[in-house]
């Protein structure tokens, strides 16, 4: 359940014993089916107690599929069961429809205690899958230690099932992937890398490390990268820059440089514009990690642990039911003690597992209580934020809403079809693609991925842009505009704007051609113009785009001539 080190060891590579003390929670999502997942999870789980000389569970019954359970309104409530597998080795094992009915989704959940020194150690992992939504994986993993009737949360490793399961799990977290041990990027690998760092769909940590110069990438990597992410799986994305690689980030990320054999951690929402933003982002020198390789270790996971503790549960893990174990009885097939102190100690031990129950069952009420507060506050700030008077820039330069303007955008839509549907709302902006491609989007975009809401961000900032650009007061193009947003305009991530295409795509006859998309005849006689320039919608190499022209210095105008799938490049072909 836990690593197979010495606990001497374990301690070692854990933070200084200043600070709370935190569990290791780990929160990923799978491609892989909701069967599989959970059939994955029983099988390691199970070698795991068969290693450690406990009894094998029994099998279980065919996984419910949660598709079945979404067209069943009459489906099954939770099936709870409690196994014991040895001396103080419980498995409590569930599963059933997501809070909301069966057919929100489903979920699987098992939860193993076993005895620890001084205490109890727990495993609960969960697998939670939505209706129309990715499959979510949750490991927890905690060590309770008993004493003076209080139950007082101690510092765990990585869980070994952790280990086990996240190559097989193929897990994500966002658009990234969740691997064992630090990757090395390339230069050409470079965009990629920091499209992940600025997807708003990221939610864990990416630790970035850098090779000192003039050292071998593979012997830096061995000797000091893996054992210092050796806390980190589960709980972050770990990268290696090579020399060029090193050069072409730091070019483009000026304000979120490393270098030197240092190690940056990016949390979730990178601004590469802001300076500001930089010091978000805490780096670890090289000297500090070359004086004591452990104790950086340590130091370099507490952040992410401290986040993935903190972290509100995405909508599907929110919506698991608490585990409710009936009142313990004592067992059926067992002969009755002889000696009265037998039996009392045996109800005894009944009576704590009940006490840990209750606990457990509590505490996760407060947890799913605090998911539901946060969630709900989120829900009044984005309120607030759609019914602003106005979204325009403001400040004198700001040209004045008369009453018969456009009307006020209420909000971001989820999807293509609701956003095709209000493209007037965006009075110099002019869609000129073919809209059955927008529309097609989505049947391939993932729940939860934003694509539509962040082409809504982009349509949003061009409009902003359009109007001080026809006034002369834009300062540049749109890239600029998003690097340098005006006070009280909608932001859109620099990074996510692209001015125009490389050299090979507009040298590259087919390719080019995808990209001369229509306009009016007052803007070319031929009614097509190349639109190299595009925005972001989506992490990837084959993710979203939206090609525009920008008309404004002639017909006042954007043309907004694609939005769909990533045309042909290199990495698309």
């Amino acid at each position: 359940m836990t690593s197979d080190r010495s606990p001497a060891s374990a301690r070692a590579e854990l933070p200084g014993p200043r600070g709370p003390a935190t569990p290791y929670r780990m929160t990923v999502t799978t491609t892989l089916p909701h069967a599989d997942a959970v059939s994955l999870a029983d099988e390691q789980l199970a070698g795991w107690l068969k290693h450690e000389g406990c009894e094998e569970p029994p099998p279980l019954p065919d996984t419910v599929d949660p598709c079945i359970l979404a067209e069943s309104p009459t489906a099954e409530s939770p099936t709870v069961e409690r196994l014991r597998l040895g001396d103080r080795v419980l498995l409590d094992r569930d599963h059933g429809p997501l809070r909301g009915g069966a057919g929100s989704g489903h979920y699987d959940r098992r939860r193993l205690r076993a005895p620890a020194p001084h205490g109890t150690q727990q495993l609960t992992l969960t697998v939670a899958t939505a209706a129309a939504g990715p499959t979510w994986v949750r490991l927890e993993a905690e060590t309770h230690s008993t004493g003076n009737g209080l139950r007082t949360p101690c510092r765990v490793p990585v869980p070994e099932l952790a280990r086990a399961l996240l190559p097989l799990l193929d897990a994500t977290d966002g658009p990234a992937a969740v691997q064992l041990a630090p990757r090395v990027i390339t230069a050409a690998e470079v965009d990629g890398l920091i499209d992940e760092l600025c997807d708003p769909e990221r939610r864990l940590p990416t630790v970035v490390a850098s090779v000192p110069v003039n050292l071998l990438v593979d012997r830096w990597v061995d000797a000091v990268v893996r054992p210092l992410c050796r806390q980190l799986p589960g709980l972050a994305t770990a990268y290696v820059l090579d020399p060029a690689a090193r050069t072409g980030f730091n070019v483009a990320l000026e304000y979120h440089t490393v270098y030197g054999g240092a190690v940056r951690t990016y949390l979730p929402d990178v601004d590469p514009a802001s300076r500001q933003d930089g010091a978000r982002h805490p780096v670890l020198a090289r000297g500090r990690i070359e004086q004591d390789l452990r104790r950086a270790a340590g130091l370099l996971a507490r952040e992410p642990r401290r986040l993935a503790a903190e972290l509100p549960l995405p909508p599907a893990l929110a919506a698991v039911p608490v585990l409710r174990i009936p009142p313990p009885q004592p067992r059926p097939d067992a002969a009755s003690p002889a000696d009265p102190a037998d039996a009392g100690a045996e109800l005894a031990a009944l009576a704590r597992e009940e006490q840990q129950d209750r606990a457990e069952q509590q505490a996760r009420a407060d947890e799913l209580e605090r998911v539901r507060r946060t969630l709900s506050r989120e829900r009044r700030v984005r309120a607030r934020s759609r019914v602003r008077p106005s979204r325009i820039c403001a400040g004198p330069a700001a040209a004045p809403r008369t009453p018969g303007g456009p009307p006020r955008r209420a909000g971001c839509p989820d999807t293509f079809t609701e956003l095709i549907a209000r493209l007037g709302e965006f009075p110099l902006l002019t869609f000129t693609g073919d809209q059955k491609i927008a529309l097609a989007l989505d049947d391939v975009q993932r729940a939860g991925s934003g694509w539509a809401r962040l082409a809504w961000d982009g349509l949003t900032a061009l409009q902003e842009y359009a109007e001080a650009a026809v006034r002369g007061e834009a300062g540049g193009d749109f890239k600029q505009w998003c690097e340098h947003t005006p006070d009280g305009c909608h932001r859109f991530p620099p990074r996510k704007a692209v001015r125009g295409e490389s050299r090979t795509v507009f040298s590259h006859t087919k390719w080019k051609r995808e990209r001369m998309l229509p306009v009016p005849e007052c803007v070319d006689a031929s009614r097509r113009a190349f639109m190299g320039a595009h925005l972001r919608i989506g992490g990837g190499r084959t993710a979203p785009r939206l090609h525009y022209l920008d008309d404004c210095s002639g017909s006042g105008r954007i043309y907004v001539g694609y939005i769909g799938l990533h045309l042909t490049n290199t990495r698309t072909n």
